[in-house]
Order: structure tokens, then sequence, then C-alpha cells
């Protein structure tokens, strides 16, 4: 199919905000009700219809009202959803990991060994400084969440956290590292998009991004001190389950250790889960050939089909612990279904708002209000939420806000690294916080824990914007060139 090409009837004006408003209310209206009436389950069918929806909505007043042809919007929808694919492709084999890494033994021994060392009185806060660490060694959020998390996140249950706290703590520490990483894609898109050296850009962004983590780790640690818990009675029970359960051992940890050295050689990430996925089960074949003979049904072919099956679909495991069951059952690939189905959606709409120009019309509304540094950097970081409402995907934000306000910038001669620094903090740390943004579903498919359940625990992606507009108000570190470009 053709890439976008504008049609010879389409009109160069940007549609009305008026206009562009409506298929977002339309949007958010659905989504309200959907939620209303189906609660946790909204991402099983419900949410993927509302953002059709709105889609259709926003194509219909594009092509009847402002004149866009359907080819340009077709180009934009396929555009959008061509980004997403190796995305896609990676929740697959993170909803395979999910399965061989729990019934290889990997996460269970992470519980185990977890249950020991770490205290009740400072999970949350080492749980965040853990995945901190791994995220910035990784430069990877998603991988992070996807291996130490789904562990810390059974850790944190077995002691008797909430699970919106656990997946908060897990989330800012992730995204944190991401953050600072410069081996994370979105740092690097940042930094490139705003035409910033890495490394400016890395130490630039410290001064909101430390200052941030910090309050938040104060949080988790302050709860996790004031929070009672599970007894230490309970908590045995529970490791010694999973040790008559499954064959815990410390060679398991070659997996994980094999999975991070593969990381930090910058393989790509579809490789590196690939590898993660064969590699746990090989750990499967050796160190649990009952478990797989009993998923697999008995028969010549019984450890093949337990793999499969362990990769690809629903896996329960029977530990005679009700809430343990729960805790170590997986759905494979077949659980990141709805997340891919709800992304291609999402796709879709914020393709249509993209090709039609009403994303631009609206962010446009964004400059009416930029007078001085505060405004300026407000309108940066407000563009950039609204991005990651609007197109469901943080690179897109990421770009379109860089676009956006780059020239802006240049204009007052304030210096790239405020611009870079501004997007990271508005438009990478909130996209994990949007039901139907690609961040959001997929994290909370991973961790099994609605977006709106743990969106008031990220700490840190909230704090992060207020952090960085709080600076801006005061003038700190706020450079400016010799001369503004005219």
């Amino acid at each position: 199919m053709a890439r976008y090409n504008k049609d010879s009837n389409d009109e160069e004006k940007l549609p009305s905000v008026w206009i562009a408003a409506v298929p977002l209310v339309v949007l958010v209206a659905i989504l309200a009700l959907v939620i209303k009436s189906f609660g946790s389950d909204a991402i099983t069918g419900g949410s993927q219809i509302a953002l059709l929806l709105a889609s259709s909505v926003a194509a219909a007043l594009a092509m009847g009202v402002c004149g866009c042809g359907w080819q340009r919007l077709e180009s934009a929808i396929v555009e959008n959803i061509h980004t997403s694919a190796s995305a896609i492709i990676i929740l697959l084999f993170i909803g395979a990991i999910a399965g061989s890494w729990m019934v290889s033994g990997i996460v269970p021994a992470f519980i185990c060994y977890g249950l020991e060392i770490i205290h009740p009185k400072v999970f949350l806060g080492v749980a965040c400084i853990i995945c901190a660490v791994v995220s910035v060694v990784t430069g990877s959020s998603w991988t992070t969440i996807a291996t130490i998390g789904v562990a810390l996140m059974g850790i944190g249950k077995a002691e008797g956290f909430s699970e919106g706290w656990i997946a908060g703590a897990i989330i800012s520490g992730a995204y944190f590292g991401d953050k600072i990483s410069a081996l994370s894609d979105t740092t690097v898109l940042a930094s490139s998009s705003a035409q910033v050296p890495l490394f400016e850009h890395i130490r630039y962004m410290l001064i909101t991004t430390v200052p941030s983590f910090v309050i938040a780790l104060c949080v988790f640690f302050g709860v996790s001190l004031s929070s009672t818990g599970n007894s230490p009675e309970h908590i045995a029970q529970i490791s010694e389950a999973l040790r008559l359960t499954f064959h815990i051992t410390p060679w398991l940890f070659v997996v994980p250790i094999v999975t991070g050295l593969l990381i930090m050689r910058r393989l790509p990430a579809i490789i590196t889960l690939f590898v993660a996925v064969v590699a746990a089960c090989v750990a499967i074949v050796i160190f649990q050939p009952e478990l797989l003979r009993s998923i697999g049904g008995g028969g010549e072919l019984s450890a093949f089909k337990g793999l499969m099956t362990i990769c690809a679909s629903s896996t329960s495991v029977a530990t005679g612990d009700a809430s343990l069951d729960e805790l170590v059952s997986t759905a494979g690939m077949s659980g990141m279904l709805n997340t891919i189905w709800l992304i291609i959606c999402a796709m879709c709409f914020g393709g249509v708002m993209t090709g039609s120009g009403m994303l631009s019309a609206i962010t446009a509304l964004f400059m009416r209000f930029v007078h001085r540094t505060t405004s300026i950097v407000a309108s940066t970081l407000a563009t950039g939420l609204f991005c990651n409402l609007m197109t469901a995907d943080q690179y897109i934000s990421i770009i379109v806000t860089c676009q956006t306000f780059g020239q802006l910038y240049r204009k007052r001669g304030l210096e790239g690294r405020l611009l870079s620094r501004s997007v990271e903090d508005s438009a990478t740390v909130t996209s994990v916080l949007i039901p139907w943004n690609s961040c959001g579903m997929t994290q909370s498919t991973v961790l099994g824990v609605s977006t709106l359940a743990y969106m008031p625990y990220c700490l840190f992606n909230i704090i992060s914007p207020l952090m960085s507009l709080l600076m801006a108000a005061l003038g700190y570190k706020i450079y400016r060139k010799c001369q503004p470009e005219n």
C-alpha cells in the first residue's frame, strides 16, 4: 500500500479545534460507559469498540466536513499500525516468557529467595530500586517489568501488599531507569528529535528525575514501614508450598542472567526475548519434568505438547494454596491477544486523528498559551500527555511534541535540552498511566493489574511532570542561548 500521500482535494487548512475535539469527547464518553459497565473486563472488547467508534466519528468528520480523502486517512492508519508491529511481536514473546519462566520455576525461585532476603518493612522501596537498577542496565522498562517485575509482584503479594502499591513501585523504578539509561530507545529518540547530544540530555534530565525518584522512594519506604502485611508463618507456608510444587535451585537463575547479558549487548529485543523463552523451555525439561508431563497430559508427545501449551495458552499449577494457585497461573501468548487487539484499534484512532490534521489542530491550541518560559514548558508537558491520550503511542508522542515546539524553543533562545527533558517528563513517563496507550495496556497485562488500579501509585510517573513544571517556574538551571533565532 502506498505511503502517506496528500490527496489533491485535501485542504491545507487545519480543521477547527471544535471539530477536532468531537472524536476525543466521543471516545472519553464511550470509554466511561465501558469502564462503568465492564469494570476490569473493559479490555476484553468494550474498549476496542469504543476506539473504533471514535475512529469512525473522526473519519466521518474528516471526510465530510474537512474534505480529507480516505486514501490519506487509510495511509496514516497503516503507517501507525506499522510502527506498532514490533511491539506486537514483543508482546507475544512476553506472553511466552510469562508462561515459561513461571512453569520452569524461575519466577517461583525469585519469590522463594526474595521472601527470605527482602523484609516486608522495606519491600516497596527495595522493589523500586531493583527495577531502577535493572532498567538502567538494560535500557528497557518493558523487559524489566516482564521479568524481574513479575517476580517482585509475586513476592509483594505473598508479603501482603496491595496490587496497586506493588505495581506502582515496580513501574516507578522501571521508568526511572529507562528514562536515564543511554541504552533506552525513548531516551535516544527524545534527544535526537530535539537535536541534543545524548549524554547532555541525560545529565540535564537528572535535575528533575532524581528529585522525583527520591520523593517516590521515600513514600514507598514509608508505606512499607507502616504496613502490617502477612505473618512470618504465612510467608513460610507460601515458600514451602512453592518448594513442594517446583524444583527450586539457584541454577534456574542462569536463564535470567543470560537474558541480562544479551540485553546488555544491545541485541534486538525480539531476539533476546526469543532466546529467553527457549532457555526457559530447556529449564522446564531439566528441572520440572513431572510438571511438564502433567501439563502435556501424558503420552509420547506429552513434553512437546506441554511446552507448546505453556508458551501459547493458559496454564494452571496446583500448589494446594488457592491464592498461590492464582499467582502461578499463566495465560501465555493467548493472554496478550486482547492487548494486541486494543493496540491495533488504538493505532486506528491515532492514525485518523493524525492523518486528518485534527491532532495538529488541537496541539496548536496549546501554542496560544505560550508567553513565558513556564508556559512554554507547561504547554510542552500538556502536549506530551495529550498526544499519549490521542495517539496511544509514546514514540509518536515524543516525535510530535518535539516537532511542534522545536522552532518555538529556538525562537525564544531556549536550549534544546529543555525541550528534550520536558518531552521525557511528559510523553515518556505518562504513557503507562493511560489505559488505552500501548504502554499502559502492556504493563497492565503483564502485571495482571488494571491501569486504573495502579495509576495512583506510580508516584515517579506522576511527580515527574510536576517537578519539571516546578523547576521551570523557579527558573532553576534554565539556560538560554546567546542569540534567539529569527
